[in-house]
């Protein structure tokens, strides 16, 4: 079954995800990143190679057609990438079963956070494994 991780953050949701990114790439991963819309994915994707000088994480767009282990995508189900999602949506994926792992990061903004707690309720009440981090 899948594993949900949710991430309240105190600062910049996107500078989180891009750790977040960072550190699940470098344990051997394959990553897709679930945005809202394109502009949200084209934003992340040129964050992610600016967010820290000294780190190299290879990614693209899911509408480019290069092999890469982390792709961000706003509106395509990724036939290729089933271990980790990270959901920048604010909506539950249809998909999101198939990965081996979720991460939901918590906005700071209270519409965004009722949103998030409407996911959790979601997968609770299906029986999913759910953890919480708190990040400073």
């Amino acid at each position: 079954m899948t594993r949900i991780d949710f991430y309240q953050t105190s600062g910049d949701e996107h500078a989180f995800a891009c750790r977040l990114i960072d550190m699940v790439y470098r344990k051997g991963r394959q990553i897709y990143v679930h945005t809202s819309t394109e502009e949200l994915a084209r934003t992340l994707n040129e964050q992610l190679w600016t967010f820290k000088e000294d780190s190299f994480v290879p990614h693209s767009l899911h509408s480019e057609a290069i092999d890469v282990p982390i792709k961000i995508g706003f509106d395509h189900e990724p036939e290729e990438h089933q271990d980790v999602l990270i959901n920048l949506s604010g909506q539950i994926p249809h998909f999101f079963s198939r990965f081996d792992r979720v991460a939901e990061i918590v906005p700071v903004d209270q519409n965004s956070r009722k949103s998030a707690r409407e996911n959790y309720a979601y997968y609770k009440e299906r029986g999913y494994v759910l953890n919480y981090h708190e990040i400073s």
